[in-house]
């Protein structure tokens, strides 16, 4: 009787312990959920704006990224094959037939096209841009950067082969530039949008026919003649801007220095 009435006190114990730990457990689920909520509430209180901020950073790199590989590309048609910039192409796949045929090859200089570059055509996120619908890359040699290669003011000899993602959200082109230490967003209200084919801008897409513009180019940064308000692009290979004229903020980036 004594063996059972000892087990039967150890047990009881035990069960004794076991309640210790749930309600301990209990107590520190109860910690954490009011943690939770007081977090959910806080963000919600703020405008969610830490989120806001991760998302814009997310959407400044799938940005950043993308001309890099374009970049990639025609480096390789300068190399390899030995294109000169001025002959580049930037037929979207929907044109290729229009791509300029060398030695009867056709697509030979088209940086999209398996023939040249055989780079990936695709649009911007819909996520990262102003209207909500997928981004439209554009590409050309209109512009020139002060402190980016070489300043020839009326030549295409300075001219820089950008990309141009215009329309993209506020928040994202903020974020860019923060990134990259530009202080704000530099704005101007020049008009230096464009058209396709017929003014230049970025706008333009430098394909079959059109090359290098050699006499209007567009200066950007702080030198003589560069277009007002763009002094703090200065030196920059890649960056945002606003161009109040048409309300669009503008992602640029240098795929080819001169």
């Amino acid at each position: 009787m004594k063996v059972k009435i000892k087990k039967s006190k150890e047990m009881t114990d035990h069960r004794q312990n076991e309640s210790g730990n749930v309600l301990f457990l209990i107590l520190i689920a109860v910690a954490l959920f009011a943690a939770l909520s007081y977090a959910v509430t806080s963000s919600s209180r703020s405008g969610g704006n830490d989120a806001n901020n991760e998302t814009n950073l997310i959407s400044s790199a799938t940005i950043t990224q993308y001309p890099a590989a374009i970049r990639t590309a025609i480096l390789r048609m300068q190399v390899s094959d030995g294109v000169d910039i001025s002959d580049l192409e930037f037929n979207a796949p929907d044109v290729f037939e229009d791509c300029t045929a060398v030695n009867s090859v056709v697509g030979a200089h088209c940086v999209f096209h398996p023939n040249g570059g055989s780079a990936t055509y695709v649009s911007a996120p819909a996520d990262v841009m102003d209207d909500n619908q997928p981004g439209v890359w554009t590409f050309n040699g209109d512009f020139e950067i002060n402190n980016i290669g070489i300043s020839t003011d009326g030549s295409e000899a300075g001219n820089e082969i950008i990309a141009f993602l215009p329309g993209i959200k506020q928040g994202v082109c903020n974020r860019i530039n923060q990134e990259l230490g530009i202080t704000g967003i530099p704005a101007t209200g020049a008009t230096i949008a464009g058209t396709d084919d017929t003014t230049a801008g970025y706008n333009r897409i430098m394909d079959e026919g059109l090359g290098i513009e050699g006499t209007n180019d567009i200066l950007l940064g702080s030198e003589t003649g560069a277009i007002a308000g763009t002094a703090a692009l200065d030196g920059q290979a890649y960056g945002c801007f606003r161009n109040t004229a048409s309300g669009d903020y503008v992602y640029f980036h240098v795929l080819v220095e001169q």
